[in-house]
């Protein structure tokens, strides 16, 4: 238990609709619950040694690896392996994890074959679920029903990450390639293939994709490339990110500048000209996974540590929360 402890690896995390609660999932198949309000607002008088703890932590029966977080109204959504799971809220935030509400399995050609579950998004409206898995495919469902509505083929090695914004979907993947996919095709549209660039490609550390994000005009991404501002329209870099980095696996868009992080030991808040700043130190070696939600603003950082580093304020850490 002891080793578990030390080497844990928290993968993905995600907010609960009301905003009070930060849920983690880690490679151990466990589900941690933090109490945020008691977290960010103790009252000193009932304030316990274990209040940066998990309020609960529950595990899954198969004890698979916790791949992928997204919540819904209704629903807490569980990427592992050859399965996505469903929990409503009122189980989630309970004592004992009862049975699933609801559960898809991904298909494999093999019993034996594991099907990691890498990257989970949501559409805009909510009504659809975007996964991106270990079988090269991205899958798309319909949330009411769990019905699969299409299936995107197109890469030739697993995906790490797949985002949603308007009518497409980016996908990326160990196999160096970032797609382009318009809802209304199967067949993506435009790629990038950002180690075949000599700009931004670093054979030393590989071709993989770790993270692709869209926005308005504009394409993120990086993992063994540098990461890297690329056009939309074009798909000419525009700015390559200067960073200290030996992979990148996290890269989003937030209001006029990127965040991003990875192999390195710190989150970076990114101009979109190439400016660092905010080199915010972190707790893991690597980081996998940073949630942002606003109103109030709480930034969660995690990846190979069981230490989750939450902050109100993106120049420094407010709490170092304890997943064990």
């Amino acid at each position: 238990m002891l080793d578990k402890i030390l080497y844990n690896t928290v993968l993905c995390q995600t907010y609960s609709p009301c905003g009070k609660y930060l849920i983690a999932g880690n490679i151990y198949g466990q589900l941690a619950v933090f109490d945020l309000d008691r977290i960010l607002n103790p009252v000193v008088e009932l304030l316990t040694p274990d209040f940066n703890k998990p309020k609960h932590i529950h595990n899954l029966e198969t004890g698979n690896q916790i791949c992928s977080l997204v919540a819904t109204d209704k629903f807490l959504v569980v990427g592992s392996v050859n399965v996505i799971y469903g929990w409503d809220w009122k189980a989630i935030l309970g004592v004992k994890l009862s049975k699933p509400s609801w559960q898809i399995k991904i298909s494999s050609k093999s019993s034996l074959e594991h099907i990691d579950v890498n990257s989970l998004c949501l559409s805009d409206d909510g009504e659809k679920l975007y996964a991106g898995c270990g079988d090269n495919n991205t899958y798309i469902f319909n949330l009411e029903d769990r019905r699969q509505l299409s299936v995107l083929s197109g890469h030739d090695d697993y995906i790490h990450s797949v985002h949603g914004k308007n009518d497409q979907i980016i996908s990326c993947g160990e196999d160096g390639i970032v797609l382009l996919w318009d809802l209304r095709s199967t067949k993506f549209h435009n790629k990038i293939e950002p180690h075949k660039n000599s700009k931004v490609c670093r054979p030393d550390i590989g071709k993989w994709v770790g993270s692709a994000a869209l926005r308005d005009d504009w394409i993120v991404c990086g993992g063994g490339p540098r990461l890297a501002l690329w056009h939309i329209r074009s798909l000419d870099v525009a700015t390559i990110f200067d960073l200290p980095d030996h992979g990148i696996h996290v890269s989003y868009f937030h209001d006029d500048c990127v965040i991003a992080g990875g192999a390195s030991k710190h989150l970076y808040q990114l101009s979109y000209s190439g400016e660092i700043r905010v080199e915010l130190p972190v707790s893991a070696t690597t980081v996998y996974s940073a949630v942002l939600k606003t109103n109030p603003n709480v930034l969660a950082i995690a990846g190979s540590s069981p230490e989750i580093d939450l902050c109100t304020s993106f120049n420094y850490r407010d709490q170092i929360l304890h997943f064990r």
